[in-house]
């Protein structure tokens, strides 16, 4: 995963499915692109909005992070400038 390129909070942002056509997640650094997935159709699952880190999210979703392993990951989230 070392490899993979690396995309700000604001790419990500953009990513978002409605200000460019890709959907892209991130959980726990990692990038995923969710844009084949007939449940992020828009940008949005039930109340989360694509383009933004979901890892503090998933501790009220009703799945684990296994379901990161259906998608491709495309990018690794740079760390916040100090």
């Amino acid at each position: 995963m070392s490899q993979l390129p690396e995309y700000t909070k604001g790419q990500l942002a953009l990513r978002n499915g409605q200000d460019k056509p890709q959907i892209w997640i991130a959980y726990k650094g990692i990038i995923y692109d969710v844009s084949e997935s007939r449940l992020w159709k828009n940008g949005k699952h039930y109340e989360h909005w694509a383009g933004q880190d979901l890892t503090p999210e998933l501790v009220d979703a009703p799945h684990t992070e296994s379901v990161f392993e259906r998608f491709k990951a495309i990018g690794r989230l740079s760390p916040p400038a100090p």
